[in-house]
């Protein structure tokens, strides 16, 4: 039987390759990639909780996150867009137009 332990474990490993992804890789697309992994990670342990709980407020919560997470995945994807259109490039360190 699945406990709530094995939810919280899988949701701390996703949670942590996800960190892993944003700190360690330089390229915009797979930091984008890893902040979704990192929200879905959250979003289990609101499904999760919420089932142990018997309480539906965290899965209507997950909803919200969902939202969020497209907006961010749309925006951000329209201005790596426009960063590669203009610069030629999605490498982090390569982008310093933004200096002020």
């Amino acid at each position: 039987m699945i406990t709530l332990s094995h939810y919280l474990v899988l949701s701390a490993i996703l949670f942590t390759i996800g960190v892993t992804g944003v700190l360690m890789r330089k390229n915009v697309i797979i930091i984008l990639l890893s902040i979704e992994l990192m929200l879905t990670a959250v979003n289990i342990n609101f499904i999760a909780f919420s089932h142990y709980m018997q309480n539906p407020d965290g899965q209507v919560f997950v909803f919200f996150v969902m939202t969020i997470a497209a907006a961010e995945a749309t925006l951000g994807l329209a201005i790596i867009v426009a960063l590669f259109r203009n610069l030629e490039t999605v490498n982090v360190d390569e982008i310093n137009q933004m200096k002020g």
